[in-house]
């Protein structure tokens, strides 16, 4: 049975769930993986077939035919003390033990929150959506519940909204507004951002001299957290939004699927330095 004709292997791999376009590409290019007992190339186009035999590390993996390879998504509410990862060798949990089984495929996680941080996580059984969801150029808005313990004023969230200095360049909030239920020097405020750069928002607190105390995802595009959804469980996302997610960008914008976005991150980034 043919997956695809002559696709690219870093393509096919995605594409069953091994892992973003840039993971296998780097495995490719480490040598690890074979076609039918020849190390592969960056680039090499394959068809698929019954006597094709794809190993990734020595070990044949099962590549699941296009037209029975339905693109699935899911939420999941990730819990504090979870490591995104698929294993952990001290033996720690993972955001991947509570996911259910596919069949001739593996979930991708769409992103990741490090292992203090809880809220939403999207995963995918289609590698290349998950790339192009990640991609830095599609500016994603990521909205997040952020618990602050220091005493905050309208300069330091000025600085937070134009532009604050990290190791790593400027970073800053799209928007950031106070919200009800904090007591004393803690305060929880809702932010949001258009990059997912690691820890990216207790760095941008921490360049204002406050510290955050809690930290939870609520919204990853146009997908938020499932209200009532407890923590360590997940939800199916119905037809429409996966449709959503695959045709649309983020202003209302057809754009073709899997494609790459004409996104303007760049010159965004240069204002930043100008400020």
């Amino acid at each position: 049975m043919r997956c695809a004709r002559h696709d690219k292997l870093q393509k096919i791999l995605a594409r069953s769930g091994y892992g973003a376009r840039r993971k296998i590409e780097a495995l490719i290019e480490q040598g690890r993986v074979s076609v039918d007992g020849q190390v592969a190339t960056l680039g090499d186009r394959v068809e698929v077939i019954n006597t094709t035999k794809i190993r990734i590390d020595g070990r044949i993996i099962t590549i699941q035919p296009v037209e029975n390879n339905r693109c699935r998504v899911l939420a999941y509410y990730k819990q504090e003390g979870e490591l995104c990862t698929r294993r952990d060798p001290d033996g720690r949990p993972t955001v991947f033990d509570r996911l259910p089984l596919l069949n001739h495929s593996r979930w991708v996680a769409i992103g990741r929150l490090d292992i203090n941080t809880s809220g939403l996580l999207l995963f995918t059984n289609d590698g290349e959506l998950a790339h192009f969801l990640m991609h830095p150029s599609c500016e994603i808005e990521r909205e997040y519940a952020v618990r602050v313990f220091g005493i905050v004023d309208e300069g330091k969230l000025r600085q937070l909204t134009s532009g604050v200095q990290l190791e790593d360049g400027y970073a800053y909030f799209n928007s950031l507004k106070l919200q009800e239920g904090g007591t004393g020097l803690n305060q929880w405020y809702t932010v949001t951002l258009k990059e997912g750069r690691n820890r990216e928002v207790r760095r941008m607190w921490e360049a204002v001299g406050l510290q955050v105390s809690r930290l939870i995802r609520v919204r990853y595009g146009n997908i938020s957290l499932p209200k009532g959804m407890q923590r360590g469980s997940w939800a199916m996302l119905p037809p429409e939004q996966i449709s959503y997610l695959m045709r649309r960008d983020y202003t209302g914008n057809t754009i073709k699927a899997h494609s790459r976005c004409s996104g303007n991150h760049h010159s965004k980034k240069k204002q930043l330095h100008s400020r």
